[in-house]
């Protein structure tokens, strides 16, 4: 992986994000959604004993003993919020580790690339080159940010409705509301901010429409 013009600092918030090569899919039904979720939480972990590929069929009592040695470190990133979208993924991550991001989603994509290759019998680039990384430089920058991501699906028309954010099982968002599948986000830095969870969902939804109305201007100026 090339080594990043700016390097990315242990304690700091950044928006990763990247797409599919000529913004193809990177998902081709529900298996591949969860396989990118399950590689999310492994490898986050600082030390996994195994590949994630080899980790699947150890014995259920091995994976968990296994699962239960490996969360006792601190991971090298936190996930506060994430988002994954047909041909691209968001990521709002805090740096716990000297590299954390940097290890993190290079053992996370490519795992993910030898999985849906070897799956999908394809060959060649996959991701749009080296991941993208923008620091968070302020609470309110991180707060509309996890805002921004939860908003995706909906600003990008993969929903009809913002009321149906919620049951969007590809992102953070029904995790925020205590309906999630999937639960391994560290809620705490956003959750702080608002009485409620009530109170964050007021505050995603009421930016929906203006989300989705820049979401267009963008698309009309880019095309």
């Amino acid at each position: 992986m090339p080594r990043r013009l700016l390097p990315l600092i242990e304690g700091n918030y950044y928006h990763i994000y990247n797409r599919g090569v000529n913004k193809l899919p990177i998902f081709s039904d529900r298996i591949d959604y969860i396989r990118m979720i399950n590689l999310a939480r492994y490898y986050k972990i600082v030390n996994p004993v195994i590949r994630f590929s080899k980790f699947l069929i150890l014995s259920s009592n091995q994976r968990k003993e296994s699962w239960n040695n490996m969360a006792k470190e601190k991971s090298l990133v936190d996930i506060v919020s994430y988002c994954l979208m047909p041909n691209h993924f968001h990521f709002l991550l805090l740096q716990n580790k000297e590299n954390g991001i940097s290890k993190f989603m290079g053992d996370f994509q490519n795992s993910y690339v030898r999985y849906y290759n070897t799956r999908h019998d394809r060959v060649g680039p996959f991701f749009q080159g080296q991941f993208k990384a923008v620091r968070v430089q302020t609470e309110e920058q991180l707060l509309h940010l996890s805002r921004y991501i939860h908003l995706n699906p909906y600003s990008s028309s993969i929903i009809k409705s913002s009321d149906n954010l919620e049951n969007y099982e590809w992102s953070s968002y029904p995790e925020y509301l205590d309906r999630a599948k999937f639960e391994f986000c560290k809620k705490d830095s956003i959750l702080v901010n608002f009485k409620n969870i009530e109170g964050y969902s007021k505050f995603v939804l009421d930016n929906a429409e203006y989300q989705k109305k820049l979401s267009k201007i963008k698309h009309l100026t880019l095309d």
